[in-house]
């Protein structure tokens, strides 16, 4: 995969598994893996070991990355997770909702 639908910083839905229904904030990307980090979706509890001496172990809650294919871009106007297609608007590639018209970039 050479580059995602979905960008940091965007609001998306996830579409299937445990987080279903789940609408958040995209932390990171990894277009190579062709997955994602959204904010409060896929938890894990992560092992974090003691590194220094008087330090201790815990267990961390992290977000787990989620394949870009499982989530959607959320359209305000729609108020729902859409599909969407590209325009080109004063020479530069924008994202436009497949239903209603609304312009994300």
């Amino acid at each position: 995969m050479a580059n995602l639908h979905i960008k940091t910083g965007d609001t998306v839905v996830v579409l299937s598994g445990n987080s279903k229904g789940v609408k958040g904030e995209v932390i990171a990307t990894s277009p190579k893996e062709g997955k994602v980090l959204v904010k409060g979706a896929n938890i894990i509890h992560k092992h974090v070991k003691a590194r220094r001496q008087g330090d201790t172990s815990s267990i961390v809650d992290a977000e787990g990355a989620i394949y870009a294919s499982k989530v959607a871009l959320h359209c305000p106007k729609c108020d729902k997770g859409v599909r969407t297609h590209t325009e080109i608007v004063d020479g530069k590639k924008i994202r436009v909702c497949a239903k209603c018209g609304y312009k994300f970039d």
